[in-house]
This record gives C-alpha cells, sequence and structure tokens, in this order.
C-alpha cells in the first residue's frame, strides 16, 4: 500500500444509513393509491477502522447483504451519510464513482456467480489491474502484478492458474481469485459478504485466514458481514449484530459472543450448535418463536419484540434506544434503560 495511516484510523462510516425498496405495484395497490416499500435497512450506523474487521452478524434476510451494497454505492441511499477518511461522499457514477470504489471494493458470496464463466483469471485480473491504472506500462510489468496479487491470495505458483477458467478451480480458489481481483485496486476497505458461505467446511478456515493475513500485512479495513456469530468470534474484533432492518447490539466480539446483551443476540448464541449443551435436559425452554417480522409492514416498537421472551409493554410501542454498558458494549433494548426489569446475570453485572 502506498499509504501506511496508523491502526484504528477510521476509513469509512455510515451514519444513520437507511435503504427502502419500492414493492412493485399491484391491482390491488393500484386501486388502494398507496405505495409499499420494504424497510430492508433502518438507521444503520457503523465504522471501519483501518488494520481491523468488523463483523455484521444476522439472520438470512436481516439486512446485512444491502448494508455491504450501500457502502459500496451499489444501492442509492434513501437516507444517511457515508464518510469515506472523514469526507462524505457523493451518490452518483463517474469520475467520483472509480476514485471510491479503488478504495472499497466488495467480495460477494459465491465466487462463481461472480466470476464470468467464459473469461480466464488473467482476463478478471488484468481488467481490475487495467481499470484502477494498475496494470503498468508494458507486458512484462503486467504479468509481474498478475503474479505478485496471486502470490498475495497463496495461489501458488501463479502460472498454474493464470489460464484457467472459473469451472477449473475449486470454490475456495476461485474465491481466491475473487480477493485478488478486488486487491487489484490497492483498497483500503474490503467488504466481504458472507465470503465463506459458499465453501467446504474443510476450507472455510483457510479463507478466514488468508483476510485475516491481508487485514494485518495490508492494513485493510474489513466488514465481515455472516450469519456464523462463531466465526465472528474468532475473526473478527468488533461484532454488531443485525435483526429486521436494525443494528441491535455491538462491542468487542468477544464480549458480544460471550456475554450477549440484546435477547436477539442471546437467541443466536442459543441456537448455534455447541457440544456441552448437546443433550442437556435442563437447558430453559425460554425460547424467542416464530418467524422474523414482514419488512414490508414491521411491527412497532422493538422489532423483536413478537419473537421475544423477555419483551415488556413498552417494547411493543416504543422504539428502544441504543444504551451503552459495560466495557464499550450497548445495546438497543428497553432491558437496559434503568426502569425495565433485568432477569439474567449480565444484566445484574451491567446494573451495577
Amino acid at each position: 500500500m502506498s499509504e501506511q495511516p496508523e491502526n484504528n484510523h477510521i476509513v469509512l462510516e455510515a451514519r444513520g444509513v437507511t435503504k427502502h425498496f419500492a414493492v412493485r405495484r399491484n391491482a390491488r395497490d393500484l386501486l388502494a393509491r398507496t405505495r409499499r416499500t420494504v424497510h430492508a435497512v433502518d438507521d444503520a450506523s457503523l465504522r471501519l477502522r483501518r488494520g481491523t474487521v468488523t463483523a455484521l452478524v444476522g439472520e438470512s434476510g436481516s439486512g446485512k447483504s444491502t448494508v455491504a451494497r450501500l457502502l459500496a454505492q451499489l444501492y442509492p441511499l434513501t437516507s444517511g451519510e457515508i464518510h469515506l477518511n472523514g469526507q462524505p461522499v457523493k451518490a452518483g457514477r463517474g469520475r467520483s464513482f472509480r476514485s471510491y470504489v479503488r478504495r472499497v471494493q466488495l467480495i460477494f458470496q459465491d465466487p462463481f456467480a461472480s466470476l464470468n464463466p467464459v473469461h480466464t483469471v488473467r482476463y478478471h485480473l488484468t481488467r481490475s489491474l487495467k481499470i484502477h491504472g494498475r496494470a503498468g506500462s508494458g507486458e512484462a510489468e503486467l504479468e509481474q502484478n498478475l503474479t505478485a496479487l496471486l502470490n498475495r491470495v497463496q495461489l501458488t505458483p501463479p502460472h498454474q492458474y493464470l489460464d484457467k477458467f472459473p469451472h477449473e478451480l475449486s470454490g475456495g480458489q476461485r474465491q481466491r481469485v475473487a480477493i485478488a481481483r478486488a486487491l487489484g485496486a490497492d483498497p483500503q476497505v474490503l467488504l466481504a459478504d458472507e465470503p465463506v458461505s459458499m465453501l467446504d467446511v474443510s476450507i472455510r478456515l483457510g479463507v478466514l485466514n488468508l483476510l485475516k493475513d491481508l487485514k494485518d500485512r495490508l492494513h485493510l479495513a474489513i466488514l465481515y458481514i455472516t450469519h456464523d456469530i462463531a466465526s465472528a468470534r474468532y475473526f473478527a474484533d468488533t461484532t454488531l449484530v443485525m435483526y429486521a432492518g436494525r443494528i441491535v447490539e455491538g462491542g468487542d466480539s468477544e464480549t458480544v459472543t460471550q456475554r450477549p446483551a440484546h435477547p436477539y443476540t442471546q437467541l443466536l448464541i442459543a441456537s448455534a450448535p455447541h457440544p456441552d449443551r448437546a443433550g442437556d435436559e435442563d437447558e430453559p425452554e425460554d425460547n424467542g418463536t416464530g418467524e422474523p417480522p414482514s419488512l414490508i409492514d414491521p411491527p412497532a416498537g422493538c422489532r423483536f419484540h413478537p419473537r421475544c421472551p423477555k419483551a415488556m409493554e413498552r417494547c411493543r410501542t416504543e422504539l428502544p434506544p441504543r444504551f451503552d454498558l459495560a466495557d464499550g458494549q450497548w445495546a438497543a433494548c428497553w432491558l437496559y434503560d434503568g426502569t425495565g426489569t433485568r432477569t439474567d446475570d449480565h444484566e445484574k453485572e451491567a446494573a451495577k
């Protein structure tokens, strides 16, 4: 990298980012003269710091991938702001967009779908280098840059991969090529949208370790989107939990995964397979039930209250703000406002 600012420098920041999608109108909507929208993301704020990984965790449909696409400027914002290196980002295409994507690159979930099957690895990487002005002044320099990209993602020896097509590679190798293509821009930020969920379990750890090595060596800021909260504890420095379009909890990964504050985070942890809980007949049955709410007509108050085992009356009508807890942890839950009933040990500890 040409620049080496100190770690923890805020590279990319989302402030109150909101995205609503208009629902395709049908005959009933036309008669009622209404316009329905999907509340995909509401008032999401996060900071990505140089040299650190931030995990965004939640179940399918919670809005995680929409956040990544908003940060990549693939979707226009409904409201809110995005700041890159402290400067507000202007929406639109053209020269400003090209400058933005040189610094912020997106890695998609499915590496086979994100690579053109009729083109070789050489074509994909060469196109990335040329678009971002890093191809060099001649064929020899281009070849050196291609070799350096494949070495960087541990596809060695590079000459064995450059002229292969995507279908000739394994899933893990294809994802490494996708990562190399993103690195061709020399970015400051990687937005990794569930980068290992389409891979075999046996090779997921290798890709995560690669991203961790790139983060350390290139001082990248990484947003790691996943539904696997256990991998967030292993890979991320900070974890944010998202439910039904809203971020409901955040803090350092060890605290959030070991002492979850929000009832939804507690249920995510409880639902993860764990050998110590296998066959445990004494495990409490006080679990949330039901399906996630419709984002076309989300419930009033806390969006988790229809499934929450600890819901109070005010949860049904009032949207909880962010409450700061110990050790930098926070939760958007009325249990932590000082008047709600605290029912578990962590809540009692936070009240001291």
